[in-house]
């Protein structure tokens, strides 16, 4: 997890709407969440249609989530099939009743992505497009074609052209795939997305194109200019910790372990996650239960909401404080480690479980000296980030 790179993923249904808005073509569709409204829906679409299980995870054709119905009374049972199926481990609440494709001839693959490794946008496209097109990656990736895009020039149709030609596209449908390659581009940029995906992209038999599955991961940092996305986000799904985290402004996400996290800065905080990891296979184990980043500035506040998120996790069995002093200096963060434990007192929170905290950097002795001039009983401090690794990780395998 990277600070200001956390996602959105949107499902199918969402990330048409989307493709629909900025003109990629698309057929009709309507989300539904009981059985009865697919016969409705499926009577507008001209009385037959495509039932969708609607969950963020691949492979829906292969486990029984795509049926086509061919009246809507069909529908009907479709939907009662597939609403409540289990994919993956995601219950299906929601479908999408979708127009049905005319003929389809060919199957292809377009997507767009932001490539962390390389710095850069990164353009994918295949004629082998479909439900196997993560075996095709994997055992004939040289029929992925894979262009950098530049930021700052982006996908005219000239380069659009260049990827359709590096894919080795059919003549007869290279021009429109170009064109869906720069629309698919306007999206990705005007919705600050990381991921745009289109599989498959279908020449059906009037011999047009039509993205006929989409997939949508958009960059939660963006919601600052994005304030539309915030309707898009699956609220009934959000991990309850995370919802709260993020209403207090926290980057925080939760992990299957017993030892809290809470570092300043993302890459401090990632090798924290490594260090607890490591030395949890000395004591049974014990694994982080979460990332919690509370950036440069670690007030008392800040840290009582950090402390208040961790300490309601009825996983953690202890907690790791991990912080080096930078621009906020460590007197500062061990007064608001004090501060925090007697404002969550205050607050009747349950302050019970044993904190690890070790500081580095700006101030360090200073801080030491605060936390042991302190002698709060649930603080230990120990100075090397390995040994409170250790310490953190012995403490939650003793609860």
């Amino acid at each position: 997890m990277e600070k200001g790179r956390t996602r959105v993923d949107l499902f199918e249904y969402q990330a048409r709407d989307l493709f629909a808005k900025h003109g990629v073509p698309v057929l009709a569709g309507e989300v539904i969440d009981t059985p009865e409204a697919a016969r409705e829906a499926t009577e507008r679409l001209g009385g037959k249609s495509v039932v969708k299980a609607q969950v963020k995870v691949g492979g829906r054709g292969k486990a029984g989530g795509v049926k086509l119905a061919a009246t809507p009374d069909e529908a009907v049972a479709r939907a009662t099939d597939i609403l409540g199926m289990d994919i993956k481990g995601h219950t299906v609440h929601k479908v999408m009743i979708a127009e049905t494709a005319p003929e389809i001839l060919e199957e292809y693959y377009v997507s767009y992505l932001l490539d962390r490794t390389n710095r850069t946008f990164l353009a994918m496209a295949s004629v082998a497009g479909g439900m196997d097109i993560e075996e095709v990656a994997a055992t004939t990736p040289e029929k992925l074609a894979k262009v950098p895009v530049n930021a700052n020039e982006g996908v005219t149709i000239e380069k659009a052209r260049e990827i359709v030609a590096q894919a080795k596209f059919p003549a007869e449908v290279a021009e429109q795939v170009a064109e869906v390659m720069v629309t698919l581009w306007k999206t990705f940029v005007a919705e600050d997305a990381l991921l745009v995906e289109v599989n498959p992209l279908a020449k059906v038999a009037s011999g047009d194109v039509i993205a006929l599955d989409g997939k949508v991961s958009l960059d939660e940092n963006a919601d600052f200019r994005q304030p539309e996305h915030e309707a898009l986000e699956d609220k009934a799904a959000a991990n309850p910790l995370e919802a709260a985290a993020k209403a207090k402004g926290l980057n925080y996400v939760k992990l299957e372990g017993q030892v809290g996290i809470i570092g300043n800065g993302a890459g401090l905080v990632m090798s924290t996650l490594d260090v607890v990891a490591y030395a949890g296979e000395n004591h049974g184990g014990v694994k982080p239960a979460n990332f919690l980043d509370i950036g440069g500035g670690a007030s008392a506040e800040v840290m009582a909401n950090g402390l208040e998120i961790i300490l309601g996790d009825p996983d953690v069995k202890s907690v790791f404080v991990n912080v080096f002093g930078g621009i906020t200096a460590c007197d500062e963060v061990a007064k608001g480690i004090v501060q925090a434990l007697e404002l969550l007192k205050s607050k009747g929170e349950d302050v019970s479980k044993p904190l690890v905290v070790r500081l580095d950097g700006n101030n360090a002795e200073l801080g030491r000296k605060i936390l042991s001039d302190a002698n709060h009983p649930l603080v230990q401090r120990v100075d090397t980030m390995d040994g409170a690794a250790d310490k953190a990780a012995e403490l939650a395998a003793a609860k």
